[in-house]
């Protein structure tokens, strides 16, 4: 059994300030490259977080990102771009570990639009991901429309994004 680590004690305005820069580094680093910078996970987590109010968890806590509650969370995370916006139910959701030794009850999706704020969280029940998984994939990871539709509607979020918070 492992430790539960949550993350306490965090100045919230640092945080927020740097997810700010982070944000505008990894548009910059796309521009320039035409690739991702590999942030989208730890945006997403934090996004989550924000507009739910969710307990984050340490880094590699097994199985889940946060806590809602007693709730156990995995949270996985896309970004949208403007001319992607078409094609993005056929993009992959990150692999899903629903090994036993991985406890969690849920996970999110988190849709970030091109400036990494957050768009849409969609959730869905563990035994509603296994199912899909079992029946049709290997790699554990699910296209962003599968995910849409057995999370059914997003939650709702905040009307101020983080990138605007201090």
């Amino acid at each position: 059994m492992t430790q539960e680590t949550e993350i306490t004690n965090l100045d919230q305005g640092q945080v927020m300030d740097l997810l700010r820069k982070a944000k505008e580094l990894a548009k910059e680093y796309r521009a320039l490259t035409g690739k991702p910078l590999g942030i989208t996970g730890e945006i997403a987590e934090f996004e989550a977080a924000y507009h739910l109010d969710l307990k984050l968890m340490g880094a590699r806590q097994p199985g889940y990102d946060a806590t809602e509650g007693e709730k156990k969370i995995q949270i996985k995370g896309r970004c949208i771009q403007k001319d992607n916006h078409k094609r993005v139910d056929s993009q992959r959701v990150g692999s899903v570990n629903t090994d036993k030794d991985k406890v969690f009850d849920s996970v999110l999706l988190v849709l970030l639009d091109e400036n990494f704020d957050a768009a849409a969280i969609y959730e869905a029940k563990r035994c509603d991901v296994e199912a899909v998984l079992k029946k049709s994939n290997k790699r554990r990871d699910l296209s962003v429309g599968k995910f849409k539709s057995i999370a059914g509607n997003p939650r709702p979020l905040k009307e101020v994004p983080v990138s605007k918070q201090s």
